[in-house]
């Protein structure tokens, strides 16, 4: 019945008038910026990929499972410096099930020490509502068709969607402020009209070189609202030799998170997260899992950017 009571749960939420927390949570986000904010793109000089896998509440039936996909990649058009990138999501959480489908497209400057970008996404918000009902029957109980507001069969609706993203990055440290479903697409079900609220996302971090030259610290933050409530996220990761890292994050009232990650020689990056549910969830959850790929490449297809003064090398 638990298990059926937090299926029911998240339901409940997906249909409110204005759908809260849709956006699916990450504990890479350092690594994940182009899901959330659209200004990034380019930023790195490089081609850069990333694919990444989360289960959460593991042990919930209909628990928040999520696939992301997304590339971003510098152009020029008329020798105006820019930034392209496109994001392909899957998001599933109880009897709703969301593909978000969208293009970016960022202005670059040089800004100070640094550079930023000023990105604009457009795409497409796919929701689906497929529901297995089983309650009982009985004084107390409502069914269903009794509800104004829950569609009692499988419903589908394509919403257009649109966000903004400022990403600042310098050598040492990074800053970014984006707005995702910036329009509030409207979800057109046969009950009711509900539509998904603005989220704002605030993100820092910083590389700090420790005494030891081959081991540096990365703390970084991240925030998040859609209006109504916040959510806060301090990391703190050390990398060793610049391949290899590990580190905890903690997101308030949540869950106590451990990274892990290594660079391959290919400079292919792979990472693992675990959250440990701190939450009432703590007492029927086995955490969440996370995994991650991160690739970043330049046209040059592998040949090495470093430049050798000894004429061996020439």
């Amino acid at each position: 019945m638990k298990k059926l009571n937090i299926a029911f749960l998240f339901l409940i939420l997906i249909l409110q008038p204005v759908l809260s927390q849709q956006d699916p949570l990450s504990s890479h986000y350092m690594f994940n910026t182009m899901t959330y904010n659209p200004g990034v793109a380019g930023t790195s000089g490089m081609i850069c990929a990333t694919a990444l896998i989360r289960h959460q509440w593991i042990g919930f039936k209909g628990a928040p499972a999520t696939t992301v996909f997304n590339i971003s990649a510098p152009v020029a058009p008329f020798k105006i410096k820019s930034g392209v990138g496109l994001l392909i999501e899957s998001d599933n959480i109880g009897f709703d099930k969301d593909i978000n489908l969208s293009a970016a497209y960022s202005y670059l400057m040089d800004l100070g020490s640094g550079k930023l970008g000023i990105g604009l996404s457009l795409g497409m918000l796919n929701k689906t509502l497929a529901a297995t009902w089983f309650i009982p029957t009985g004084e107390g109980f409502e069914q269903p068709d009794g509800d104004p507001l829950i569609p009692t069969s499988k419903e589908s609706f394509v919403a257009f969607d649109a966000g903004l993203g400022l990403y600042f990055k310098a050598e040492k440290y990074y800053a970014a402020l984006s707005i995702t479903h910036l329009n509030q697409p409207k979800i057109k079900f046969t009950k009711g009209l509900p539509y998904i609220s603005r989220h704002y996302y605030l993100t820092a971090g910083y590389t700090l070189q420790l005494p030891n030259p081959s081991l540096e610290l990365i703390p970084s933050v991240f925030a998040f609202s859609d209006g109504k409530v916040a959510q806060f996220t301090v990391t703190s990761l050390v990398k060793y030799n610049k391949k290899v890292w590990g580190g905890v994050s903690y997101r308030a009232g949540d869950a106590l998170i451990g990274i892990v990650g290594f660079e391959l020689y290919n400079g292919i990056r792979l990472g693992y997260a675990y959250d440990f549910t701190i939450s009432d969830m703590a007492k029927d959850s086995r955490g969440s899992h996370e995994f991650m790929v991160n690739y970043c490449f330049d046209l040059s297809l592998g040949k090495s950017p470093m430049k050798y003064k000894s004429i061996r090398f020439l």
